[in-house]
Protein backbone atom coordinates (compact mmCIF):
# COMPACT_ATOMS: atom_id res chain seq x y z
CA UNK A 1 0.00 0.00 0.00
CA UNK A 2 2.86 2.36 0.68
CA UNK A 3 1.60 4.83 2.46
CA UNK A 4 1.64 4.56 6.60
CA UNK A 5 -2.00 5.49 7.86
CA UNK A 6 -3.42 6.02 11.73
CA UNK A 7 -6.19 7.33 13.25
CA UNK A 8 -6.24 8.40 16.44
CA UNK A 9 -8.96 9.07 18.65
CA UNK A 10 -9.14 11.96 21.05
CA UNK A 11 -12.38 12.26 22.18
CA UNK A 12 -15.65 10.57 21.92
CA UNK A 13 -13.81 7.29 23.02
CA UNK A 14 -15.70 6.00 26.21
CA UNK A 15 -18.30 8.93 26.33
CA UNK A 16 -20.80 10.42 23.81
CA UNK A 17 -19.71 13.70 23.60
CA UNK A 18 -16.08 15.54 22.18
CA UNK A 19 -15.86 13.51 18.70
CA UNK A 20 -12.11 13.91 17.74
CA UNK A 21 -10.44 11.67 15.37
CA UNK A 22 -6.98 12.52 14.35
CA UNK A 23 -5.81 10.85 11.13
CA UNK A 24 -2.19 10.76 10.12
CA UNK A 25 -1.00 9.77 6.00
CA UNK A 26 2.73 9.83 6.23
CA UNK A 27 3.49 13.28 7.44
CA UNK A 28 -0.01 14.82 7.13
CA UNK A 29 -2.63 15.29 10.00
CA UNK A 30 -6.08 15.57 9.04
CA UNK A 31 -9.14 16.22 11.78
CA UNK A 32 -12.50 14.27 11.40
CA UNK A 33 -14.81 16.47 13.30
CA UNK A 34 -14.04 18.71 16.87
CA UNK A 35 -15.92 18.43 19.21
CA UNK A 36 -16.75 20.12 22.47
CA UNK A 37 -16.59 17.83 25.62
CA UNK A 38 -20.05 18.28 27.29
CA UNK A 39 -21.79 16.84 30.42
CA UNK A 40 -19.89 15.38 33.71
CA UNK A 41 -17.45 18.35 35.12
CA UNK A 42 -14.45 16.18 34.61
CA UNK A 43 -15.45 15.94 30.50
CA UNK A 44 -15.71 19.73 30.38
CA UNK A 45 -12.42 19.52 31.91
CA UNK A 46 -10.44 17.74 28.83
CA UNK A 47 -11.47 20.88 26.80
CA UNK A 48 -9.10 22.67 28.44
CA UNK A 49 -6.16 20.38 27.83
CA UNK A 50 -3.25 20.66 25.41
CA UNK A 51 -4.39 18.85 21.94
CA UNK A 52 -2.17 16.21 21.89
CA UNK A 53 -0.64 17.43 18.75
CA UNK A 54 0.31 20.48 17.61
CA UNK A 55 -2.59 22.23 16.23
CA UNK A 56 -0.57 24.30 13.46
CA UNK A 57 0.65 20.68 12.07
CA UNK A 58 -3.17 19.43 11.27
CA UNK A 59 -3.57 20.66 7.59
CA UNK A 60 -7.46 20.27 7.47
CA UNK A 61 -10.54 19.62 9.68
CA UNK A 62 -13.54 17.48 8.22
CA UNK A 63 -17.17 18.29 9.46
CA UNK A 64 -19.70 15.42 9.69
CA UNK A 65 -21.99 17.84 11.41
CA UNK A 66 -22.61 21.42 13.58
CA UNK A 67 -23.85 20.05 16.68
CA UNK A 68 -21.21 21.17 19.48
CA UNK A 69 -20.24 17.97 20.59
CA UNK A 70 -18.73 17.49 17.04
CA UNK A 71 -17.65 21.45 15.74
CA UNK A 72 -17.76 23.20 19.13
CA UNK A 73 -13.86 22.58 19.90
CA UNK A 74 -13.05 24.37 16.74
CA UNK A 75 -12.47 27.71 17.92
CA UNK A 76 -10.26 26.70 20.58
CA UNK A 77 -7.96 24.50 17.77
CA UNK A 78 -8.04 28.05 15.74
CA UNK A 79 -6.52 29.98 19.14
CA UNK A 80 -3.79 27.77 19.65
CA UNK A 81 -2.55 27.69 15.83
CA UNK A 82 -4.43 25.60 13.51
CA UNK A 83 -4.87 27.77 10.58
CA UNK A 84 -6.30 25.14 7.78
CA UNK A 85 -9.70 24.70 5.68
CA UNK A 86 -12.60 23.60 7.95
CA UNK A 87 -14.62 21.38 4.68
CA UNK A 88 -18.45 20.37 5.36
CA UNK A 89 -21.71 20.78 4.20
CA UNK A 90 -23.49 24.39 3.30
CA UNK A 91 -25.92 23.70 5.86
CA UNK A 92 -23.29 22.44 8.25
CA UNK A 93 -21.80 25.87 7.51
CA UNK A 94 -24.81 28.07 8.20
CA UNK A 95 -25.18 26.14 11.33
CA UNK A 96 -22.26 26.59 12.74
CA UNK A 97 -22.28 30.54 12.00
CA UNK A 98 -24.82 30.34 14.58
CA UNK A 99 -23.98 27.13 17.24
CA UNK A 100 -20.18 28.21 17.58
CA UNK A 101 -20.51 32.87 18.20
CA UNK A 102 -23.26 31.47 20.76
CA UNK A 103 -20.90 29.48 22.19
CA UNK A 104 -18.46 31.61 22.10
CA UNK A 105 -20.84 33.93 24.01
CA UNK A 106 -21.77 31.85 26.53
CA UNK A 107 -17.73 30.86 27.46
CA UNK A 108 -17.28 34.45 27.37
CA UNK A 109 -20.50 35.59 29.95
CA UNK A 110 -19.36 32.58 31.99
CA UNK A 111 -16.19 33.32 32.83
CA UNK A 112 -17.34 37.32 33.46
CA UNK A 113 -20.00 35.77 36.26
CA UNK A 114 -17.27 33.77 37.97
CA UNK A 115 -15.68 37.29 38.23
CA UNK A 116 -17.82 38.71 39.03
CA UNK A 117 -18.76 36.28 42.36
CA UNK A 118 -15.45 35.40 42.28
CA UNK A 119 -15.65 31.44 42.57
CA UNK A 120 -13.28 30.45 40.51
CA UNK A 121 -9.92 28.34 40.70
CA UNK A 122 -8.74 30.98 38.39
CA UNK A 123 -7.80 34.71 38.51
CA UNK A 124 -9.09 36.28 36.72
CA UNK A 125 -11.42 32.72 34.93
CA UNK A 126 -10.97 33.31 31.51
CA UNK A 127 -13.38 32.33 28.45
CA UNK A 128 -12.31 28.76 26.71
CA UNK A 129 -12.21 30.96 23.63
CA UNK A 130 -13.85 34.19 22.24
CA UNK A 131 -16.51 34.82 20.15
CA UNK A 132 -13.29 36.59 18.35
CA UNK A 133 -11.86 33.63 18.24
CA UNK A 134 -15.31 31.52 16.96
CA UNK A 135 -15.36 34.60 13.90
CA UNK A 136 -11.49 33.39 13.15
CA UNK A 137 -12.44 29.81 12.96
CA UNK A 138 -15.55 30.82 10.72
CA UNK A 139 -13.90 32.65 7.96
CA UNK A 140 -11.60 28.87 7.47
CA UNK A 141 -15.20 27.06 6.10
CA UNK A 142 -15.09 25.75 2.98
CA UNK A 143 -18.42 23.94 1.20
CA UNK A 144 -18.30 20.77 0.17
CA UNK A 145 -21.52 19.58 -1.88
CA UNK A 146 -23.03 16.29 -0.92
CA UNK A 147 -22.11 12.86 -2.97
CA UNK A 148 -24.47 10.31 -3.74
CA UNK A 149 -23.69 6.41 -3.24
CA UNK A 150 -24.66 5.85 -7.11
CA UNK A 151 -21.92 8.63 -7.52
CA UNK A 152 -19.23 8.48 -4.96
CA UNK A 153 -17.28 11.16 -6.29
CA UNK A 154 -15.09 12.49 -3.51
CA UNK A 155 -15.89 16.35 -2.86
CA UNK A 156 -12.56 17.47 -1.34
CA UNK A 157 -8.97 16.22 -2.80
CA UNK A 158 -5.85 16.68 -0.53
CA UNK A 159 -2.93 14.84 -2.57
CA UNK A 160 -3.06 11.43 -1.48
CA UNK A 161 -6.53 12.23 0.83
CA UNK A 162 -9.75 12.06 -0.96
CA UNK A 163 -12.96 12.75 1.28
CA UNK A 164 -16.68 12.40 0.04
CA UNK A 165 -19.66 13.65 2.32
CA UNK A 166 -23.49 11.47 2.05
CA UNK A 167 -26.24 12.86 3.61
CA UNK A 168 -27.08 10.60 7.15
CA UNK A 169 -30.20 11.99 7.96
CA UNK A 170 -29.45 13.24 11.42
CA UNK A 171 -29.73 17.15 11.00
CA UNK A 172 -29.79 19.59 8.27
CA UNK A 173 -26.06 19.28 6.44
CA UNK A 174 -25.13 16.18 8.25
CA UNK A 175 -23.19 13.76 6.68
CA UNK A 176 -21.18 10.65 6.82
CA UNK A 177 -17.61 10.87 5.12
CA UNK A 178 -15.53 8.09 3.17
CA UNK A 179 -12.44 8.95 3.72
CA UNK A 180 -9.97 7.70 1.02
CA UNK A 181 -6.45 8.13 2.27
CA UNK A 182 -3.19 6.01 1.19
CA UNK A 183 -4.94 3.64 -0.05
CA UNK A 184 -7.68 2.76 2.53
CA UNK A 185 -10.99 3.51 2.36
CA UNK A 186 -12.21 4.96 5.58
CA UNK A 187 -15.67 5.55 6.29
CA UNK A 188 -16.64 8.15 9.51
CA UNK A 189 -20.72 7.37 10.33
CA UNK A 190 -21.50 10.57 12.08
CA UNK A 191 -24.09 10.73 14.00
CA UNK A 192 -26.77 8.59 12.35
CA UNK A 193 -30.13 9.88 11.49
CA UNK A 194 -33.64 7.49 11.66
CA UNK A 195 -36.25 6.17 8.60
CA UNK A 196 -39.23 7.79 10.22
CA UNK A 197 -37.35 10.90 11.44
CA UNK A 198 -40.43 14.04 11.26
CA UNK A 199 -37.91 16.22 9.67
CA UNK A 200 -35.19 14.77 8.28
CA UNK A 201 -34.73 12.37 5.07
CA UNK A 202 -33.71 8.91 6.22
CA UNK A 203 -30.01 8.22 5.66
CA UNK A 204 -28.00 7.18 3.01
CA UNK A 205 -27.21 4.18 2.37
CA UNK A 206 -23.19 3.55 3.39
CA UNK A 207 -20.85 2.85 1.04
CA UNK A 208 -17.54 0.28 0.65
CA UNK A 209 -14.83 0.98 3.65
CA UNK A 210 -12.15 -1.18 4.76
CA UNK A 211 -12.75 0.30 8.37
CA UNK A 212 -15.43 1.87 10.06
CA UNK A 213 -15.61 4.51 12.55
CA UNK A 214 -19.42 4.17 13.94
CA UNK A 215 -21.54 5.76 16.43
CA UNK A 216 -23.12 3.91 19.58
CA UNK A 217 -25.51 6.78 21.62
CA UNK A 218 -28.47 4.79 21.35
CA UNK A 219 -25.81 1.28 20.98
CA UNK A 220 -28.10 -0.52 24.03
CA UNK A 221 -31.41 0.53 23.51
CA UNK A 222 -34.28 0.63 21.34
CA UNK A 223 -36.69 3.43 20.72
CA UNK A 224 -40.42 3.20 21.84
CA UNK A 225 -42.62 2.38 18.88
CA UNK A 226 -45.64 4.07 20.41
CA UNK A 227 -47.61 6.66 17.88
CA UNK A 228 -45.36 9.52 18.30
CA UNK A 229 -48.96 11.99 17.50
CA UNK A 230 -50.82 9.68 19.99
CA UNK A 231 -48.39 10.07 22.96
CA UNK A 232 -47.64 13.38 22.28
CA UNK A 233 -51.14 14.62 22.07
CA UNK A 234 -52.28 12.36 25.23
CA UNK A 235 -49.81 14.35 27.30
CA UNK A 236 -50.74 17.85 26.06
CA UNK A 237 -54.08 17.43 26.63
CA UNK A 238 -53.45 16.04 30.05
CA UNK A 239 -51.54 18.47 30.79
CA UNK A 240 -53.91 21.68 29.53
CA UNK A 241 -57.29 19.18 31.20
CA UNK A 242 -56.09 20.32 34.31
CA UNK A 243 -54.86 23.86 33.96
CA UNK A 244 -51.21 23.10 33.51
CA UNK A 245 -48.41 24.57 30.79
CA UNK A 246 -46.06 22.30 28.90
CA UNK A 247 -42.53 22.77 29.01
CA UNK A 248 -40.25 21.52 26.09
CA UNK A 249 -36.71 21.61 26.03
CA UNK A 250 -35.22 21.66 23.14
CA UNK A 251 -31.90 21.42 20.94
CA UNK A 252 -32.03 24.67 18.97
CA UNK A 253 -30.76 22.24 15.94
CA UNK A 254 -33.18 19.85 15.00
CA UNK A 255 -35.39 18.65 18.21
CA UNK A 256 -37.12 22.66 18.01
CA UNK A 257 -37.58 21.99 14.23
CA UNK A 258 -39.26 18.60 14.99
CA UNK A 259 -41.25 19.18 17.98
CA UNK A 260 -42.67 22.73 16.45
CA UNK A 261 -43.71 20.46 13.41
CA UNK A 262 -45.20 17.77 15.84
CA UNK A 263 -47.03 20.58 17.86
CA UNK A 264 -48.55 22.32 15.17
CA UNK A 265 -49.42 20.02 12.99
CA UNK A 266 -51.60 18.33 16.38
CA UNK A 267 -53.26 21.95 16.59
CA UNK A 268 -53.94 21.52 13.44
CA UNK A 269 -55.52 18.45 13.07
CA UNK A 270 -57.48 19.46 15.90
CA UNK A 271 -55.94 16.54 17.95
CA UNK A 272 -55.01 19.23 21.05
CA UNK A 273 -56.85 22.57 21.53
CA UNK A 274 -55.68 25.75 20.39
CA UNK A 275 -53.27 27.25 22.68
CA UNK A 276 -50.46 29.50 22.50
CA UNK A 277 -46.75 28.02 21.29
CA UNK A 278 -43.89 30.33 22.13
CA UNK A 279 -40.35 29.54 20.48
CA UNK A 280 -38.27 30.77 23.14
CA UNK A 281 -34.81 30.52 21.87
CA UNK A 282 -33.05 33.06 19.51
CA UNK A 283 -30.90 30.28 18.52
CA UNK A 284 -33.71 28.08 17.49
CA UNK A 285 -35.34 30.73 16.08
CA UNK A 286 -32.61 31.44 13.53
CA UNK A 287 -32.22 27.74 12.94
CA UNK A 288 -35.67 27.86 12.00
CA UNK A 289 -35.69 30.51 9.33
CA UNK A 290 -32.39 28.82 8.54
CA UNK A 291 -34.54 25.32 7.32
CA UNK A 292 -36.63 27.63 5.45
CA UNK A 293 -33.50 28.21 3.28
CA UNK A 294 -32.37 25.02 2.98
CA UNK A 295 -35.69 23.14 2.46
CA UNK A 296 -34.53 20.94 -0.46
CA UNK A 297 -32.64 18.58 2.66
CA UNK A 298 -35.13 17.78 4.51
CA UNK A 299 -39.19 16.25 4.41
CA UNK A 300 -40.73 19.81 5.02
CA UNK A 301 -41.81 22.05 1.78
CA UNK A 302 -41.15 25.49 1.88
CA UNK A 303 -45.14 25.95 2.22
CA UNK A 304 -44.76 24.02 5.63
CA UNK A 305 -41.67 25.74 7.26
CA UNK A 306 -43.41 29.48 6.55
CA UNK A 307 -46.63 27.98 8.51
CA UNK A 308 -44.14 27.44 11.56
CA UNK A 309 -43.30 30.71 11.37
CA UNK A 310 -46.80 31.96 11.45
CA UNK A 311 -48.25 29.81 14.05
CA UNK A 312 -45.99 29.88 16.75
CA UNK A 313 -44.96 33.24 18.90
CA UNK A 314 -41.19 33.48 18.44
CA UNK A 315 -39.57 35.54 21.39
CA UNK A 316 -35.76 36.62 20.38
CA UNK A 317 -35.31 39.42 23.01
CA UNK A 318 -35.27 38.95 26.44
CA UNK A 319 -38.37 41.37 27.31
CA UNK A 320 -40.30 38.73 25.80
CA UNK A 321 -39.64 36.11 27.15
CA UNK A 322 -40.23 37.39 30.82
CA UNK A 323 -43.33 38.07 29.37
CA UNK A 324 -44.80 34.36 28.91
CA UNK A 325 -44.54 34.67 32.56
CA UNK A 326 -47.86 36.35 32.48
CA UNK A 327 -49.70 34.48 30.37
CA UNK A 328 -52.12 32.91 32.66
CA UNK A 329 -53.80 30.46 30.02
CA UNK A 330 -52.24 27.29 29.57
CA UNK A 331 -49.22 26.76 26.82
CA UNK A 332 -46.59 25.28 25.56
CA UNK A 333 -43.22 26.63 25.88
CA UNK A 334 -39.89 25.30 23.49
CA UNK A 335 -37.11 26.46 25.08
CA UNK A 336 -33.40 25.82 24.73
CA UNK A 337 -30.95 24.05 26.23
CA UNK A 338 -32.11 20.66 25.49
CA UNK A 339 -30.69 18.62 28.01
CA UNK A 340 -31.45 21.68 30.79
CA UNK A 341 -27.72 22.59 31.33
CA UNK A 342 -28.24 26.34 30.60
CA UNK A 343 -30.37 29.41 29.12
CA UNK A 344 -33.82 30.65 29.22
CA UNK A 345 -35.35 27.04 29.42
CA UNK A 346 -33.81 27.57 32.72
CA UNK A 347 -35.52 30.63 34.19
CA UNK A 348 -39.02 28.62 33.04
CA UNK A 349 -38.02 25.35 34.97
CA UNK A 350 -37.99 27.21 38.39
CA UNK A 351 -41.07 28.98 37.37
CA UNK A 352 -43.07 25.69 36.61
CA UNK A 353 -41.19 23.02 38.04
CA UNK A 354 -43.04 23.50 41.40
CA UNK A 355 -46.48 23.23 40.21
CA UNK A 356 -47.86 19.35 40.13
CA UNK A 357 -50.25 20.53 36.97
CA UNK A 358 -46.99 21.16 35.01
CA UNK A 359 -45.59 19.14 32.21
CA UNK A 360 -41.45 19.23 31.59
CA UNK A 361 -41.30 16.64 28.18
CA UNK A 362 -37.90 15.68 26.65
CA UNK A 363 -37.69 15.28 23.59
CA UNK A 364 -33.84 13.70 23.33
CA UNK A 365 -31.50 12.21 24.41
CA UNK A 366 -30.15 13.20 27.77
CA UNK A 367 -26.20 13.24 28.45
CA UNK A 368 -24.87 11.63 31.72
CA UNK A 369 -24.50 14.34 34.76
CA UNK A 370 -26.48 17.13 33.10
CA UNK A 371 -29.67 18.59 34.57
CA UNK A 372 -31.88 16.81 32.04
CA UNK A 373 -30.65 13.48 32.76
CA UNK A 374 -31.43 14.19 36.53
CA UNK A 375 -34.88 14.65 35.67
CA UNK A 376 -35.41 12.27 33.94
CA UNK A 377 -33.94 9.89 36.45
CA UNK A 378 -36.74 10.91 38.73
CA UNK A 379 -34.74 13.43 41.47
CA UNK A 380 -37.11 15.25 43.37
CA UNK A 381 -35.37 18.28 44.15
CA UNK A 382 -33.00 20.26 41.38
CA UNK A 383 -30.52 23.28 41.47
CA UNK A 384 -30.73 25.88 39.56
CA UNK A 385 -29.31 29.19 39.50
CA UNK A 386 -27.48 28.02 43.08
CA UNK A 387 -30.86 26.83 44.67
CA UNK A 388 -32.82 23.78 44.98
CA UNK A 389 -36.34 23.30 43.71
CA UNK A 390 -38.91 20.73 44.48
CA UNK A 391 -40.02 18.80 40.93
CA UNK A 392 -44.17 18.65 41.62
CA UNK A 393 -44.15 19.25 38.09
CA UNK A 394 -44.63 15.85 35.80
CA UNK A 395 -41.77 15.35 34.02
CA UNK A 396 -41.70 12.92 30.50
CA UNK A 397 -39.02 11.51 28.64
CA UNK A 398 -39.64 10.88 24.73
CA UNK A 399 -36.85 9.08 23.33
CA UNK A 400 -38.48 7.74 20.31
CA UNK A 401 -38.26 11.61 19.35
CA UNK A 402 -34.35 10.94 19.04
CA UNK A 403 -32.56 12.02 16.02
CA UNK A 404 -30.42 9.54 16.51
CA UNK A 405 -30.92 5.79 15.24
CA UNK A 406 -31.46 3.17 17.89
CA UNK A 407 -29.48 -0.19 18.58
CA UNK A 408 -31.63 -2.40 15.45
CA UNK A 409 -31.69 1.11 13.37
CA UNK A 410 -28.04 1.35 13.54
CA UNK A 411 -27.13 -2.57 12.57
CA UNK A 412 -29.85 -2.22 9.88
CA UNK A 413 -27.83 0.56 8.34
CA UNK A 414 -24.50 -1.23 8.58
CA UNK A 415 -25.93 -4.17 6.88
CA UNK A 416 -26.17 -2.21 3.58
CA UNK A 417 -22.30 -2.08 3.70
CA UNK A 418 -21.46 -4.44 0.68
CA UNK A 419 -19.07 -5.60 2.26
CA UNK A 420 -17.50 -6.08 5.66
CA UNK A 421 -15.04 -3.69 6.53
CA UNK A 422 -11.42 -5.29 8.46
CA UNK A 423 -12.23 -3.14 11.42
CA UNK A 424 -15.16 -1.61 13.43
CA UNK A 425 -14.23 0.88 15.73
CA UNK A 426 -17.47 1.96 18.17
CA UNK A 427 -16.93 5.03 19.00
CA UNK A 428 -19.77 8.18 20.55
CA UNK A 429 -21.71 5.99 23.12
CA UNK A 430 -21.51 5.77 26.99
CA UNK A 431 -19.23 2.87 27.82
CA UNK A 432 -21.96 0.37 28.19
CA UNK A 433 -23.81 1.25 25.01
CA UNK A 434 -20.69 0.95 22.99
CA UNK A 435 -19.35 -2.14 24.49
CA UNK A 436 -23.48 -4.03 23.63
CA UNK A 437 -23.23 -2.60 20.30
CA UNK A 438 -19.69 -3.90 19.65
CA UNK A 439 -21.16 -7.19 21.01
CA UNK A 440 -24.33 -6.88 18.68
CA UNK A 441 -21.51 -5.70 15.75
CA UNK A 442 -19.54 -8.93 16.45
CA UNK A 443 -22.63 -11.61 17.05
CA UNK A 444 -25.33 -10.97 14.69
CA UNK A 445 -22.84 -9.35 11.36
CA UNK A 446 -19.88 -11.54 12.46
CA UNK A 447 -17.33 -8.04 12.27
CA UNK A 448 -14.10 -7.79 14.20
CA UNK A 449 -14.99 -4.89 16.14
CA UNK A 450 -13.71 -3.21 19.43
CA UNK A 451 -14.21 -0.04 21.35
CA UNK A 452 -11.06 2.39 21.36
CA UNK A 453 -10.01 3.80 24.73
CA UNK A 454 -9.62 8.18 24.74
CA UNK A 455 -5.85 8.68 23.13
CA UNK A 456 -5.68 4.79 21.40
CA UNK A 457 -3.68 4.98 18.16
CA UNK A 458 -4.25 2.27 15.46
CA UNK A 459 -2.16 1.52 12.22
CA UNK A 460 -4.74 1.02 9.51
Amino acid sequence: MGSRVTLAFHGAAGTVTGSRYLLEVDERRVLVDCGLFQGYKHLRERNWRPFPVEPSTIEAVFLTHAHLDHSGYLPRLVKDGFSGPVYCTQATRDLCRILLLDSAKLQEEEAAFRNRHQYSKHQPALPLYTQHDAKKALELFEVVGFSMPENPMPGVSLGNIEVGFYPNGHILGSSYLDVQAGGRHILFSGDVGRGNDLVMRPPEFPIYCDYLVVESTYGNRLHDNRDVWEVVGDIINETVSGGGSVLIPSFAVGRAQSMLYLITELRRREMIPYLPIFLDSPMAISVTELMQRHHRYHRLNKTTCQQLSRDVTFTRDVEDSIAINKVQVPAIILSASGMATGGRVLHHLQRMLGDHRNTVMFAGYQAPGTRGARLVAGERKIKIFNRYFDVKARVESLDFLSAHADRLELLRWLQQLPTAPKRCFVTHGEEEASDEFRISISEELGWNACVPDMGDKVIL
